[in-house]
């Protein structure tokens, strides 16, 4: 499979909350390349800081990637920063 590249903003899973799990959602025109809408595990980087971690419906027919605080902290960003990601399915083709 080849690797996908869009640029995104860092947000929060819930907004009202201003706290909790960050995500970044993939553009609606990738969610098929990644399998759909279900949850899986992808692998590449996030602002160049190399990650392994999961995909998941968001709801509304969005797919979103779960960012840890550790991942953030290597690629040098925060919630609200847009972000260069690749990424691939892990074990797939």
């Amino acid at each position: 499979m080849d690797t996908i590249r869009f640029r995104t903003p860092i947000r929060y899973w819930n907004p009202e909350k201003q706290g909790g799990l960050a995500v970044i959602d993939v553009p609606a025109e990738h969610v098929a390349t990644l399998g759909g809408l279900k949850q899986q595990r992808v692998h590449g980087t996030i602002g160049g800081a190399e990650f392994t971690s999961n995909v998941m419906p968001a709801g509304g027919g969005r797919l979103a990637l779960s960012i840890s605080k550790a991942m953030m902290k290597s690629a040098g960003a925060a919630v609200g920063d847009e972000i260069e990601v690749e990424i691939s399915r892990v074990g797939h083709d």
